[in-house]
């Protein structure tokens, strides 16, 4: 007869073998998952004017007093970086938006907006040294957007064409914009739907 210790030993390496197998399948499974999970672009709400209308032309004052058009025909297209001064995720992106600015300067400007009193934005446009961008404090930009949650972004093309936008919370997001106005479409989302079905070609008749 097998001595009970034995028999639990060789029981306790079963569990473990089975066990370890089991995770080895499991960490298969998730890798697979991983490959076939589509980035996330730009969450863009149904508000606003949409991808591919006309923008609505809102005269703005920049902070320095400089009168500006958002939505009007311009040398170059806009970025416009909706944002708050008590918005955490706003003070995280405004890095990766000055990166931005600085890599795509040759076709894009930014424009950082936001609104409320003057003095509320003092301290926050001195400490995030903001002079490199026009920042404008308009209450009827962020209406004729329909902004309803911040951090937003809306990519305006040089004839003035709303070309992406959404709500954005990482690099990827906002990068996700510019991957969308390069390639024609709304959305990373729509992009990659075009590919998927670009993969499944009709027969020929």
């Amino acid at each position: 007869m097998m001595d009970p210790i034995v028999l639990s030993l060789a029981i306790l390496w079963a569990v473990v073998i089975a066990l370890g197998v089991c995770v080895l399948a499991l960490s298969r499974q998730i890798g697979i998952l991983y490959e076939r999970v589509a980035p996330m672009g730009a969450l863009m709400m149904d508000t606003g004017p949409k991808v591919g209308e006309l923008a609505p032309p809102v005269e703005v004052t920049t902070w320095e007093g400089r009168s500006l058009t958002i939505g009007r025909s311009a040398e170059k297209s806009k970025l416009v970086f909706f944002l708050s001064p008590t918005c955490p995720v706003c003070k995280k992106l405004l890095p990766i938006i000055r990166s931005v600015q600085a890599r795509e300067s040759r076709w894009l400007d930014v424009v950082l907006a936001s609104d409320g009193d003057r003095t509320e934005h003092v301290d926050f446009y001195a400490k995030h040294q903001l002079a490199d961008f026009p920042y404008v404090l308009s209450q009827p930009l962020g209406m004729a957007y329909k902004i309803s949650k911040l951090p937003y972004c809306v990519l305006l093309d040089a004839k003035g064409f709303v070309r992406a936008k959404g709500l954005v919370n990482s690099r990827e997001q906002v990068e996700s914009l510019l991957t969308a106005y390069e390639s024609g479409v709304g959305s990373v989302q729509e992009h990659i739907d075009r590919q998927l079905l670009g993969d499944v070609t009709p027969e020929k008749v």
